[in-house]
């Protein structure tokens, strides 16, 4: 690929395949699916953060007319492995079935402790009521600063730290270190040194569609699943898993998504959907309420960040050093580490290091939220750079620049550079015309970087060729970004014909192979990869057909344009597409391609944000009043989407900056679950977000293709925190920024 070839297809805006079953309500998501026999499962989850089971009574339950089944953990395979025993108690599968159905003891104010079936939702809910639970309450552990203190109370009694030689029992899943040169030597050579501590609240995806599944049953063990998420594979894995099952007995069948952002790349319903399918011998429908996705399902979680940065008085930055605290649920497996690797990860440093705690908690059980701990390393990391470039009298986007990753550079996090778009991105940010554009009384303007590493993992894809000549292409990878578009335009470029020739299903786990979750901006990339690998194993097949209708060599056949071209010396006619497929039964039977990789070669990738706020002195609340995100997308497949994907990462981020949080009592029980208590940003709450894509396009990719997904969520916190600097004056380090404690900073108050 040469940056210079010209596309027919990439680079277009067509209308989405799924657009029309989406406006007309024909898309089928996970609380659609019924079957005739169906029962209707529900949860009975705890009014304790923090407290033993004593006993579990299903009598009065198991009584009621109506219900079939009735679970608990008792029900399902105890998981706790010799591993985790010696493993400093540490087990994910075992973790992951205690996040499903608590064994013991509960964790978390809305934890999972049974389940039942019945013949309708009420007489499920009835049901639940019935169930007769003792327990023995114990104090819950809520924040990073009791979990660390010593001789605090600690969650699990048999957890050692996972990274810390001759470690005891301790609130610290793990502790990470990353880095390079010698960060005490580079501060030594600064001539301004800024210290900071940063603390972030719990806040959810904000997903629409509560989590959903339909689970059925048979007597030859063979299970059935319909579940929204973002890895079906993932759902087929887990439950299989959890609930001691081979994998080739549980076939998954995706559903369309209606959110994710990270938040469903794990199970919470499947599995005991399945065990009460299996228990009461109907299909079972389990559905969250609006209450349960906030108390039960995993949100991004609180962080403290202590960050250290160092410059010379030209702007060089001679050393940076981070230690973050990520909290992580009660079992371990925050997103620490990925704030590790992208705090430092878009700047060049001589000397930097970052250390990270992995820190339980008696909250749910943490799940990815869209570039997963990178947001919170942002701001504190961004909001610093700012404050630096005020004391070095630096305009902030230059200070920036001076200091950029490029080519070469030496990552914080490990690796050397290929061709990245730091560089420019910032350019075109410092060159767009509202940079410079002119602002008014309480107005401030705030600028941020944001790095995303992106993923590649495993997909398998297939292409299967029509007797009419167009194209099937099979996907294993939900569709919550735009995929089925950008999969589809790639197969039409690669066969040199109509986009509307192609659909795009995303198949079930029976009828295409693994394929690891959709997440980490990976599928346009990977699984795209392996699309592109299938349409050239068709285009092999297909010039072979030609070459024996021809009598000729295949080498000798040349595919361009949906069509195979004989040799230069012969007479023959080229055969489109549309025929080749007609006359396939007579040239040797269907024809259809197969791929499967673990993609290598992600493109790194680096977006920049300029935020314009107003803040009213008199109350306190901050309004954005124009923004312009920037991002280099490799190679944009769909402009239109990756636009979108630009805009709705800054809404999120903007939301999380101003508004966002979760709220616990002292008791540990979340009083805000519900889009009444807890406020995202409606239409009304934004201006329209300006995007400007850059294409520097990645070269391990046949498209240039870096995944755009990620990026856009992580520029908009400090983006958004310096701004209000500039309008008010007042630094504030501390999340999110509402009306009380920006009004409680102009008032001369601590801002955290």
């Amino acid at each position: 690929m040469t940056e210079e070839k010209k596309f027919r297809w990439v680079g277009t805006r067509p209308i989405r395949p799924d657009g029309i079953d989406k406006v007309t309500g024909r898309a089928n998501y996970g609380a659609d699916f019924a079957l005739p026999d169906m029962l209707w499962g529900k949860v009975l989850r705890s009014p304790h953060a923090h407290a033993r089971i004593v006993s579990i009574d299903l009598k009065r339950a198991r009584a009621l007319e109506g219900v079939l089944a009735v679970i608990t953990a008792e029900d399902m395979p105890d998981l706790f492995s010799e591993r985790a025993k010696k493993n400093g108690g540490h087990d994910d599968s075992n973790d992951l079935a205690q996040n499903v159905m608590a064994r013991g003891k509960v964790f978390y104010h809305g934890h999972a402790v049974a389940a039942v079936a019945a013949t309708s939702s009420a007489i499920a809910a009835e049901a639940l009521e019935l169930i007769d639970i003792e327990y023995e309450p114990l104090p819950p552990v809520l924040d990073i600063l009791s979990a660390t203190a010593s001789g605090g109370l600690l969650i699990h009694e048999d957890r050692i730290t996972q990274g810390i030689e001759d470690a005891g029992p301790s609130n610290i899943a793990k502790k990470v270190q990353l880095g390079h040169g010698d960060p005490a030597k580079g501060f030594d050579l600064a001539d301004e040194v800024i210290e900071h501590e940063f603390t972030t609240r719990p806040v959810h995806q904000g997903y629409i569609e509560p989590h959903a599944c339909l689970a059925r049953t048979s007597p030859d063990g063979r299970v059935t699943l319909w579940s929204s998420s973002q890895g079906h594979f993932m759902v087929r894995d887990y439950t299989a898993k959890l609930l001691d099952i081979d994998l080739s007995l549980i076939q998954v069948i995706p559903a369309e998504i209606g959110g994710g952002f990270g938040g469903k790349t794990t199970v919470y319903l499947e599995p005991l959907a399945v065990m009460l399918s299996r228990k009461s011998g109907r299909s079972v429908k389990m559905v969250m309420s609006r209450e349960e996705v906030f108390r039960a399902s995993g949100p991004t979680l609180g962080t403290r960040i202590k960050l250290k940065l160092g410059a010379t008085r030209d702007g060089e930055f001679t050393a940076g050093e981070a230690t973050l605290y990520y909290e992580a649920g009660p079992f371990g497996g925050s997103s620490v580490m990925a704030g590790c690797m992208t705090i430092f990860a878009a700047y060049s440093f001589p000397h930097v290091g970052s250390t990270g705690y992995d820190v339980m908690v008696n909250k749910p059980k943490g799940a990815a939220y869209r570039a997963p701990g990178a947001p919170m390393a942002a701001f504190a990391l961004e909001t610093v750079i700012d404050e630096m470039a005020e004391r070095l009298k630096i305009d902030p986007v230059d200070l920036r620049l001076r200091n950029a990753a490029k080519e070469g550079t030496l990552a914080s996090f490990g690796p050397r550079y290929r061709r990245i778009g730091c560089v420019e991105t910032l350019e075109a940010l410092r060159d767009h015309p509202h940079y410079s554009a002119p602002l008014g009384p309480n107005q401030g303007r705030g600028v941020a970087v944001g790095f995303w590493f992106n993923a590649g993992l495993q997909s398998s894809a297939g292409v299967n060729l029509n007797p009419d000549g167009t194209l099937t292409v099979l996907s294993g990878s939900p569709d919550i970004g735009g995929s089925r578009a950008s999969l589809a335009l790639m197969t039409a470029e690669e066969f040199g014909i109509d986009y509307e020739r192609v659909e795009v299903v995303v198949a079930d786990t029976q009828s295409v192979g693994y394929n690891d979750v959709t997440g980490g901006s990976r599928v346009t990339f990977a699984t795209g990869m392996a699309v592109i690998d299938a349409a050239a194993d068709v285009i092999r097949q297909l010039r072979a057909r030609a070459a024996a209708v021809w009598e000729v060599e295949t080498d000798s056949v040349v595919w361009d344009q949906g069509e195979a071209r004989p040799p230069d010396n012969t007479d023959h006619a080229p055969l489109s597409l549309a025929t080749l497929a007609k006359q396939a039964g007579r040239t040797g039977g269907p024809i259809s391609g197969r791929a499967a990789l673990t993609a290598r070669g992600v493109g790194m990738g680096f977006g920049a944000h300029i935020c314009d706020v107003e803040v009213d002195p008199e109350t306190g609340r901050v309004e954005v009043i124009r923004y312009t995100a920037v991002q280099d997308a490799g190679r944009a497949i769909h402009p239109s989407y990756v636009e979108g994907q630009m805009q709705g990462g800054a809404v999120q981020g903007i939301g999380w900056a101003l508004n966002e949080e979760y709220v616990f009592d002292p008791d540990g029980k979340l009083e805000n679950p519900g889009f009444l208590d807890y406020r995202i940003p409606v239409a009304s709450d934004v201006p329209m977000i300006d995007t400007v894509i850059v294409e520097v396009p990645n070269p391990k990719h046949p498209y240039g293709v870096r995944g755009v997904g990620e990026v856009p969520i992580v520029p908009p916190i400090p983006a958004v925190v310096n701004a209000v600097y500039a309008a008010t004056g007042v630094r504030y380090r501390d999340l999110p920024l509402s009306p009380p404690k920006v009004l409680a900073g102009l008032d001369g108050e601590s801002a955290g």
